[in-house]
């Protein structure tokens, strides 16, 4: 029997040159802004508690090619070891504690945001950040879209940050934009890096986020 590991590489679906060159322009643009800095109003977690890191988070939706003939609704290869049953994962070791909601006058992807907007190839859907401690590495422990304060008609799944010899951030997203209409979903776990923008793409739409911890922050590229 095969299983479904997210850290392994998968055969590319329908749609992959499509999907690379979606990649390429919105990671053109993520370039763009390479040089600004970032940095994040630390605020210190109580004395014992485990480490509380920011995470912020752009879903867009694609708006060029809607009109493409290739079946962009084809699934990825399985969803995430834990499923998208909620805030808890059964049998964790530990289970990522959620802090409290960022208010958006601390945002740092704003710049990135508008100008995914002006592209006219990407449209940005959702923008929330929020602090959060980690979750045992493998727990799938994660936080629906509405209770990070995500409640957009079409759009669920959950986000979950892990943390084992390194941090990862998984993300775990469903899209239907017409009821009527085709969803799409990905499901993607990557290794982040603190202060560095994470693009999780798929050919209808993506997101795009930002980890960064909450005590010691500094700007990029330091």
């Amino acid at each position: 029997m095969i299983h479904y590991d997210p850290l392994m590489t998968h055969r590319d679906p329908p749609g992959a040159r499509r999907r690379v060159l979606c990649a390429a322009a919105v990671a053109a643009l993520m370039a763009a802004l390479a040089g600004d800095s970032i940095a994040q109003a630390p605020t210190a977690p109580a004395s014992g508690e485990s480490p509380v890191y920011n995470i912020e988070l752009i879903v867009f939706r694609v708006a060029a090619g809607a009109g493409s003939s290739e079946d962009w609704t084809v699934p990825p290869p399985g969803p995430p070891r834990g499923g998208e049953g909620g805030d808890n994962a059964a049998g964790a070791a530990v289970i990522g504690r959620f802090v409290g909601a960022i208010p958006p006058a601390q945002f740092q992807l704003n710049d990135l945001k508008a100008r995914l907007g002006a592209s006219g190839a990407y449209q940005p859907i959702a923008h929330v950040a929020w602090s959060q401690t980690a979750s045992s590495w493998g727990s799938r422990a994660g936080f629906t879209l509405p209770r990070l304060g995500v409640n957009v008609p079409g759009l669920s799944g959950l986000v979950y940050l892990e943390r084992g010899s390194f941090l990862h951030l998984g993300v775990s997203l469903k899209y239907a934009p017409d009821t009527r209409g085709p969803a799409y979903a990905f499901h993607e776990l990557r290794r982040v890096r603190f202060f560095e923008r994470n693009y999780y793409d798929h050919p209808a739409f993506g997101a795009i986020a930002l980890v960064t911890p909450v005590q010691g922050a500094r700007p990029a590229g330091r």
